[in-house]
């Protein structure tokens, strides 16, 4: 029970630095040009690198619901545990945007005007397309955490190459949704800030967690080879 515990206040600890981190850098320099653009990119990936190795060895470090929920059915944890985290991360990211909300509120200037919530503007306000764009993006990412994750010899390196992905997923992800691929994250801010971000959050929820199904399929079904 206790180190059910550590895990769960890990991942919730996680995932309020990555929120806070991460939509920081989007609600201070703001993403519409290229220099904030590739900060806040970068403040996502580097957010993961640093709590990989702090967190990584007492949570592995999800931070991040479809994260889990690839790992869940990878064979890699039991539901309770999955509950556990997805309760943990939903929590730490509410805190983290909290956090900034509690930051703007001393005059900080909010460059998105919504503490980094996700929205649907960049692809002209349509749903379906949101939902395309974080299917294929946590595809991607929750694919090369299975992959890298499932050798231990990587292990030194996993955390640089997962919070590279983070960062190269948003390149492309951040004109079109502000890049989710993390519910949790999207949760937070979305909460503070109400209006779109509330009514699109649907999308930052369904899109990660469907496309990190997919990439437990694809990872089980074809790239996953047994070592002897």
């Amino acid at each position: 029970m206790i180190a059910s515990g550590k895990k769960y206040v890990a991942e919730a600890l996680g995932t309020l630095i990555l929120t806070f981190m991460g939509c920081g850098a989007a609600v201070v320099l703001g993403a519409k040009s290229p220099g904030g653009h590739l900060a806040v990119a970068l403040a996502f990936g580097l957010s993961i690198v640093a709590c990989a190795y702090v967190i990584g060895n007492v949570s592995g470090c999800h931070i991040n619901p479809a994260v889990s929920l690839g790992v869940l059915l990878n064979g890699g944890m039991s539901v309770i545990d999955f509950i556990g985290y997805v309760i943990s991360q939903i929590i730490g990211a509410i805190a983290g945007a909290g956090l900034l909300k509690v930051l703007v509120g001393f005059g900080v200037h909010d460059m998105t005007g919504g503490l980094g919530s996700n929205g649907l503007a960049g692809v002209a306000g349509s749903a379906g397309a949101g939902l395309f764009v974080e299917v294929i993006l946590t595809f991607i990412f929750v694919l090369a955490i299975l992959g890298v994750t499932s050798k231990k010899e990587f292990g030194s390196v996993a955390g640089i190459v997962i919070g590279l992905t983070l960062a190269f997923v948003h390149i492309v992800g951040i004109p079109l949704t502000g890049t989710s691929v993390n519910p949790a994250r999207s949760i937070g801010p979305a909460l503070f800030a109400g209006g779109a971000a509330l009514s699109s959050l649907w999308v930052f929820i369904v899109g990660p967690l469907v496309g990190a199904a997919l990439a437990a399929l694809v990872f089980r079904l074809v790239l996953n080879v047994k070592q002897d």
